[in-house]
């Protein structure tokens, strides 16, 4: 599954790294005004596409969830960051059990070319946070390569529009006891264009978000 927003540029690199043997490719697209749809036919004449009118990464994200139709769905950003080649570890740690995996920047092979040492300290502090909030044991809160169970999605229930989909989704993945499993991922520059996060911006919608989970009760979807 991948979010897309005026990608057109992007996407050559994304969907070619994507291998073969993956039997769905979904695109959620956001409305774009480029050539990204275009593209994706192009390239991949398979692909899924589904239009979400609702702006923001997490309404596309919920959108994708719903939409996919395998049993193991992974999600990676459109903008070159992520590579599809780190495909096989996610599905290698859900076919092992795993009903939750998480991408992580920090550990043998991963890094970032992209990790100010501003949203390093930010990463950090949410990753203790969630932590000590909820118990989730995660090196890395914020980054959005992840992979999770189609039957653990209602479980997650993915709430939220923006970027702080990502901690909400490991939030409640920790909340529902999910298996969780982490893969080390490098991330890259985007390719073209501007990203749409604002860290500071962003920061702060994470921050409250944790507060909401924190003083919401919970009760975890029986499936």
């Amino acid at each position: 599954m991948i979010p897309t927003l005026n990608e057109a540029g992007n996407l050559p690199y994304v969907l070619n790294t994507i291998p073969a043997w993956v039997d769905e490719v979904l695109i959620v697209d956001g409305r774009s005004s480029d050539d990204t749809l275009r593209v994706a036919r192009v390239l991949r004449p398979d692909v899924r596409i589904i239009h979400e009118t609702t702006p923001g990464k997490g309404a596309a994200m919920r959108a994708g969830f719903d939409a996919a139709k395998g049993d193991f769905i992974i999600a990676l950003d459109a903008d070159g960051s992520m590579d599809g080649s780190r495909i096989p570890a996610f599905y290698a740690a859900l076919a092992n059990g795993a009903e939750y995996v998480k991408g992580t920047r920090f550990g043998p092979g991963a890094g970032s070319e992209d990790f100010t040492r501003f949203r390093r300290l930010g990463d950090h502090g949410i990753s203790l946070l969630i932590r000590v909030l909820f118990g989730g044991r995660y090196s890395d809160a914020t980054y959005g390569y992840v992979g999770v169970r189609k039957s653990a999605v209602a479980r997650i229930g993915v709430d939220s529009p923006g970027f702080e989909v990502e901690t909400l989704i490991g939030i409640r993945a920790a909340r529902a006891r999910l298996t969780t499993a982490e893969v080390p991922c490098f991330e890259a520059k985007r390719i073209h264009g501007v990203s749409n996060l604002h860290a500071l911006r962003d920061g702060l919608r994470i921050f409250s978000t944790i507060v909401k989970e924190r003083l919401r009760r919970y009760r975890v979807v029986d499936c």
